[in-house]
């Protein structure tokens, strides 16, 4: 990823460890709700500690999508694949036409996909609380639904866009953009990222640049 959204969707400056970047948000305003705004920088003060990344849990959707790690797409004819190099995570989105499970939560949501000509649009819901949308502390309730669309641009990128849509949190929907690169190196390939077996010195080291 060539973006510095899984540091912060908006546009920030760059501190000790994390680089400068412009955002990915339409509009670089996020609607936040008075009350939810609070939490917000409540998440930004306590992110050494409080970001779900450094405690090594899975990052949900969309912040998966995001990270500065390579992940592969599989194509079924029931269900659209996707694996990645961030702890081992994977999701399915299933465009076979199945409904979406009731009463239950997952790291990763639920995803019922469908083709618009040669754009998969995604709905994604059933979402734990648990997971930010980046290392800035944006964060959202279970009530969280997604839209997606992955569309072809060219041979070797797709452009990604969600529409986030969380009533609990934010005052309206808003919408995040920008282009997934193929990696091109030769031989390149998945390899294990696990960040639950950091060492305690590596985990120190990671709240540092936080």
């Amino acid at each position: 990823m060539l973006n510095t959204a899984a540091w912060d969707i908006q546009d920030h400056p760059a501190r000790f460890g994390v680089p400068g970047g412009q955002g990915v948000v339409e509009g670089n305003e996020l609607p936040y709700r008075p009350e939810a705004l609070a939490k917000k920088r409540q998440n930004f003060e306590n992110r050494a500690t409080a970001d779900p990344d450094s405690k090594g849990y899975l990052l949900g959707v969309p912040r998966i999508m995001y990270m500065p790690f390579p992940f592969q797409i599989f194509q079924t004819p029931d269900y659209v694949a996707i694996t990645f190099e961030y702890d081992g995570a994977w999701r399915n989105i299933y465009t076979n036409r199945t409904q979406h499970p009731k009463g239950v939560s997952f790291w990763m949501g639920d995803s019922r996909g469908h083709w618009e000509g040669d754009t998969l649009v995604v709905d994604v819901v059933d979402f734990t609380d648990e997971t930010w949308f980046d290392r800035a502390g944006n964060f959202h309730s279970e009530g969280l639904h997604l839209v997606e669309r992955f569309t072809p641009a060219g041979t070797d990128h797709i452009n990604y866009e969600v529409t986030v849509e969380d009533p609990a949190v934010f005052t309206r929907p808003w919408k995040m953009s920008m282009p997934l690169y193929r990696r091109k190196e030769r031989n390149v390939q998945l390899l294990e990222y696990d960040p639950g077996l950091l060492s305690d010195q590596d985990q120190a080291e990671r709240r540092k640049t936080n």
